[in-house]
């Protein structure tokens, strides 16, 4: 079965933060840095990856990502601190 994925993209200061499922994290992770779409995250110039989550079916991933949304931003701040400290883009590299 494919992996899906839920992910947090941020912009250069980390002031906004985008929430996103996908099947295809890396394919998905470069049509926000490349701003292929023309949304939300071109807009606000949301192209760095500071946090994912790796589920077995796409059915948990959006399911997560509704919780994730429904929640306040402290709690979304928390979780990429626990895992990213330093909020590096995980996609380098």
């Amino acid at each position: 079965m494919k992996k899906s994925y839920i992910y947090f993209m941020a912009n250069k200061n980390n002031t906004v933060i985008y929430i996103g499922v996908t099947s295809n994290l890396l394919e998905r992770v470069h049509q926000h840095k490349i701003k292929i779409h023309k949304g939300f995250t071109a807009s606000y110039n949301c192209d760095k990856l500071v946090y994912f989550e790796e589920f077995e079916n796409i059915n948990q991933a959006i399911a997560r990502e509704k919780q994730l949304k429904a929640g306040n931003r402290k709690r979304k701040e928390a979780l990429i601190q626990q895992e990213n400290p330093n909020l590096e883009d995980l996609s380098e590299g």
